[in-house]
């Protein structure tokens, strides 16, 4: 294909599209300590290995010549923009996070953010979850973001308390048997 008919410097559809903020509207950027490390270490590997090296092979690319039909060169310039996005994004939201550490100092009786609280659910079956910030979400090892309807449900609940949590499927009560503040990994 001619030059004339490609801008290399056009920006691709993914490039312009700013990522919504899961957090509603003037809400607070809580984050564990361990959520906090992770992400910071995440930032440090971008921006001290992945990007240098990135450059380095986008570098030597280019002065291959040709830069249209040049793998090395367009596949690195695409994974540099890929980079440089998620930068910005992990400097955006560190800037913006408070980090809650329960587990360090006097732990509360009540269910707050940081709490790995179990319950059992209906009366049958008995699950365990930590209450965590909107960027450690993760379904699999049961953590559950503190605005999620399961957390906002057990917000300030003690051992004991029972909660009614509406759902697609009906109301589902929760009966809290534990609330703990154990540090997230």
């Amino acid at each position: 294909m001619s030059k004339a008919f490609v801008r290399e410097d056009a920006p691709e559809d993914d490039d312009e599209l700013l990522e919504p903020s899961p957090l509603p509207a003037g809400a607070r950027n809580y984050m564990t300590l361990a959520g906090h490390a992770r992400m910071k270490a995440e930032l440090l590997q971008l921006l001290d290995v992945e990007r240098p090296e990135v450059v380095r092979v986008v570098s030597w690319a280019a002065s291959n010549g040709d830069r249209s039909e040049n793998g090395d060169y367009l596949y690195g310039k695409k994974r540099l923009r890929e980079i440089d996005r998620r930068i910005r994004f992990l400097t955006k939201r560190l800037d913006a996070a408070e980090v809650v550490d329960r587990a360090a100092g006097d732990a509360p009786e009540q269910v707050f953010f940081g709490a790995t609280v179990t319950f059992l659910r209906n009366g049958e079956s008995e699950e365990t979850v930590t209450i965590v910030g909107v960027d450690e979400v993760d379904p699999l090892r049961r953590r559950v973001s503190w605005i999620s309807p399961v957390a906002r449900a057990l917000m300030k609940t003690r051992e004991g308390d029972t909660v009614s949590l509406r759902t697609p499927g009906g109301v589902d009560e929760r009966e809290v048997r534990e609330v703990r503040y154990v540090p997230v990994d």
